[in-house]
This record gives C-alpha cells, structure tokens and sequence, in this order.
C-alpha cells in the first residue's frame, strides 16, 4: 500500500510539473485555452496507450501501471483548470468559445484515449 501511494505521489509530482512547463510554451490562441487543451488531449492519448500496455504486459495495477497512470497521466492532465477556463469564458461572453472548448476538449480527449489504446 505504502509503495503504491509513493509511486503515484512521485508520478503526479513529474506530470504537474510537465503540466506546468508545457504550460509556459504553449500560449493561448485569442481566447482559446490551447495550452490546457493539447494538454490534456495529449494526456488522454498517453493513458489510453499506458493502459493497452499495461493490460497486454499484465502489469494491472501494481506499482508501475500506479506510477505511469494515476500518477503521471493524472498529474498531467485536469480537469479543474478545463472548467475554470470555461467558465472565465463564459463569464467574459465568449460563449461560442466556451461552447467550442469545452465539445472539443471532450470529443477530442476520447478520440485520443482511443488512439492511445491503439498504439500500445
């Protein structure tokens, strides 16, 4: 139990901070959030290939899947800034933008969850 918690603290610490960093260097297009965007797209697309990986390496849910999965993908991608973004916008009057964020995020995100589970 004490290793699984440690694996997943240490991957969410390395995917916030990825999070962070890829956050810096990608600026936002007009009022479009495209930096929580790619995020977390290129997030969903990683679980889903970590996921067909560790389910065809039978890694399941030990310390590894843990570390690569919770941790890392989860640490990486949010969900909470996603909804803050929308409602600033919203807020703003920007509900075309707000509208089209948020059908892309989720349509997007689930088209790359699928892909991922392709590639691993």
């Amino acid at each position: 139990m004490l290793t699984n918690c440690l694996a997943v603290g240490l991957g969410g610490a390395l995917g916030a901070m990825s999070r962070y960093l890829l956050g810096l260097v990608i600026l936002p297009l007009g009022a479009f959030p495209l930096g929580t965007f790619v995020i977390n797209i290129c997030g969903a697309c990683l679980l889903g290939a970590l996921n067909a990986w560790t389910t065809k390496e039978s890694i399941g849910q030990g310390a590894v899947a843990l570390f690569l999965k919770a941790g890392i993908c989860g640490g990486f991608t949010t969900f909470s800034t996603y909804a803050l973004e929308i409602n600033t916008l919203l807020c703003k009057g920007e509900f075309f933008t707000a509208a089209l964020y948020a059908g892309l995020s989720v349509f997007c995100g689930v088209l790359a969850a699928y892909a991922g589970s392709l590639i691993g």
